[in-house]
């Protein structure tokens, strides 16, 4: 039962990332009719603004320690963050030690833009093309992201660590009755989880009961008429790719502390997210988030020991298995929208 609950949990925990991933390819998708094979690539560049503005609080000036000497009894040469001859040497720690929190502030106004730069500067011109041709395309693009990241940052894994107050783990053990230490979680991943669903729930309540999030749904149901009754529509949606892209961005900059940064990590969400948002339905938010969770937690059950030792192997292939069993039984994914992808 503990082996069970902390797979559960290391599910939810996938989940988080899947459904976040999930849910702006489906927004642009609903939006504008494109699939967009660089959003794996926009969640890269979310973790690397958190990389980035921990170097920018990091920039450092030499100076001369008097009171620390070296083996020969010369004053010692540190390097001190210039943010500390701003804000003190208190102050200064502490914002460096929550940099990745305080990277979300910094990466919602960059993601925003880098999604409405792409958008207005090569997804527009490809609304009429074929899917084939949009997959081609922004896999290119997702290409030149992660060698142009690779370039400044290298190819090494970048650590970038959550503030020591997340350090720890929180006892579930003792929280459901078991002996302690039986089932450990780290804090972190429970922050993450939490704050997937904080931007999850601000998604969707800002589609569902603000004006603008309105006329969106209408325009994703019928973007002809809405666009008859004199509403710019198609501002609205690059400002949707704009959204979507600081989703991906968010989802990014939180996963920092669990995934170390590296040039590759969108590629390796990629694929996952895409039968995720098929599993899901073409089309539907909701169908998104709820397949991202079922599969996170599929996919981490799989990877139990008994369950390897019968079907060796298995949890390596087993969102692709269940993503056949659905398409084979319902086409449109658990809740896709008919007509939607089945011409």
């Amino acid at each position: 039962m503990d082996a069970l609950i902390l797979q559960i949990l290391n599910g939810l925990d996938k989940g988080s990332a899947y459904a976040l991933i999930a849910l702006g390819l489906t927004l642009i998708f609903g939006t504008l009719g494109v699939v967009n094979f660089a959003h794996g690539a926009l969640f890269m560049l979310g973790a690397f603004c958190a990389v980035t503005l921990n170097r920018i609080l990091t920039l450092s000036h030499t100076v001369v320690d008097e009171s620390r000497t070296d083996f020969l009894g010369n004053p010692m040469k540190v390097d001190v963050p210039y943010l500390f001859d701003i804000v003190g040497p208190d102050t200064g720690a502490k914002l460096i030690e929550w940099s990745v929190p305080l990277s979300i502030l910094f990466a919602i106004p960059v993601m925003i833009l880098i999604g409405v730069v792409m958008e207005r500067g090569l997804i527009k011109h490809f609304y009429k093309r074929p899917h084939a041709d949009q997959i081609l395309v922004t896999f290119g693009l997702a290409i030149v992201l992660q060698e142009v990241v690779k370039y400044f940052y290298g190819a090494n894994p970048i650590p970038t660590p959550a503030p020591s107050a997340f350090s720890g783990s929180f006892d579930f053990g003792v929280l459901l009755g078991f002996d302690p230490y039986v089932i450990i979680y780290p804090y972190w991943r429970l922050v993450y989880f939490a704050f997937a669903m904080v931007v999850i729930a601000a998604v969707f309540a800002f589609l569902q009961f603000s004006t603008f999030g309105m006329v969106v749904r209408a325009g994703m149901a019928d973007r002809e008429t809405v666009g008859l009754l004199g509403i710019n529509i198609d501002r609205r949606f690059t400002i949707m790719f704009g959204i979507a892209a600081a989703v991906a961005g968010l989802a990014g900059v939180m996963y920092t502390p669990i995934n170390p940064p590296n040039y590759h990590m969108g590629m390796d969400f990629l694929v996952l997210s895409f039968v995720v948002v098929v599993v899901g339905g073409m089309g539907s938010l909701p169908g998104a988030v709820l397949a991202g969770f079922l599969l996170g937690i599929l996919e981490s059950l799989a990877s139990m020991g008994w369950v390897i030792d019968l079907i060796p192997g298995i949890n390596q292939i087993i969102i692709y298995l269940v993503a056949i069993v659905v398409l084979l039984t319902r086409p449109r994914g658990l809740m896709g929208r008919k007509g939607v992808m089945e011409d």
